[in-house]
């Protein structure tokens, strides 16, 4: 996103030390929404959510360490508690003590809010939560990037093409059709697809290869167990990534499941495919979670 008058950027420090790139969109004294993106996309991501969602509320976007404006780090330093680092660091830098918000987080970031789930700075902050094309566990073995049937060898394969060093290159034709088959639903506007090409082919090599380990190995079950914020869940039906089994195990899991949507015919990338639905089920946390918290602290 380009800086607007009502706009600005920030860096927070992680507990490691690590950068972290923030922008903040709307008023002062709005609503909070804090939107996490996923692996290998950056704020630019959330273009849409914070075009819409600025204009009444306070919309916080930031880059994953190693992603977009947020430097890379050592190896070491991409695991899941990092991102639960990171998140706590962005929730200290932007809201006031106590202040709430809602929390939405795509794809691995998602799995930063359920990293996150226990740490004190979330349950200060966080109002209610969107687990958006996300997973907990079992990644590799679920996905339907590989057209076979489940078992090794579709595992195998899978594991060796989200975690190929091969360098992306120019967005082309041929890499379109390669990400919108993998990532997103077949019906997909060229225009999106070729959006979040321009995004994805930007994430270094490296990190993309650091965090496709990570998400091999990805177990946040317990994390799901402590989300005791209402929590929402969207996927899509053409999801390859993250299929819908796993967003059905994370609505069944979760203490407070505040509604599972089913996007037909959308893929992994939710946020742009069908901005509006998503934008919608974020808006409806604010109204049902924040706005009618802050009303009843009001008459205390």
């Amino acid at each position: 996103m380009t800086a607007t008058p009502n706009s600005r950027v920030l860096m927070a420090t992680s507990a490691d030390g690590s950068r972290l790139h923030i922008e903040v969109y709307g008023s002062e004294g709005a609503p909070a929404i804090v939107l996490i993106h996923g692996w290998t996309c950056s704020t630019l991501f959330w273009a849409a959510q914070i075009q819409d969602l600025s204009a009444d509320h306070r919309v916080i976007v930031y880059d994953l360490r190693g992603h977009g404006r947020s430097p890379a780090v050592d190896r070491s330093g991409y695991t899941t508690d990092a991102l639960a680092d990171d998140l706590e660091a962005v929730l200290a830098a932007t809201l006031a003590p106590g202040e709430r918000a809602v929390l939405a987080g795509h794809s691995m970031g998602g799995m930063t809010l359920m990293a996150a789930s226990a740490r004190p700075a979330f349950r200060e902050h966080a109002a209610a939560a969107l687990l958006c094309s996300t997973g907990s566990s079992g990644l590799v073995a679920e996905s339907r990037v590989v057209p076979m049937r489940p078992g090794r060898v579709r595992t195998r394969l899978t594991r060796l093409i989200l975690g190929s060093r091969a360098p992306l290159g120019p967005v082309t034709p041929v890499s379109k059709r390669i990400l919108r088959y993998g990532t997103m639903g077949p019906g997909t506007a060229p225009d999106r697809v070729a959006a979040c090409a321009r995004i994805v082919h930007a994430c270094p090599r490296a990190v993309r290869v650091a965090w496709s380990h990570v998400l091999a190995e990805l177990d946040l079950e317990a994390g799901v167990r402590e989300l005791s914020v209402p929590t929402a869940v969207v996927v899509g039906t053409a999801d390859r990534l993250t299929p819908a089994v796993q967003a059905h195990r994370l609505a069944e899991a979760l203490p407070d499941c505040a509604g599972l949507t089913e996007l037909t015919g959308v893929g992994h990338m939710t946020p742009v495919e069908a901005p509006e639905a998503v934008t919608a089920v974020i808006r409806r946390l604010v109204d049902d979670h924040l706005r009618a918290g802050v009303g009843e602290e009001s008459a205390v």
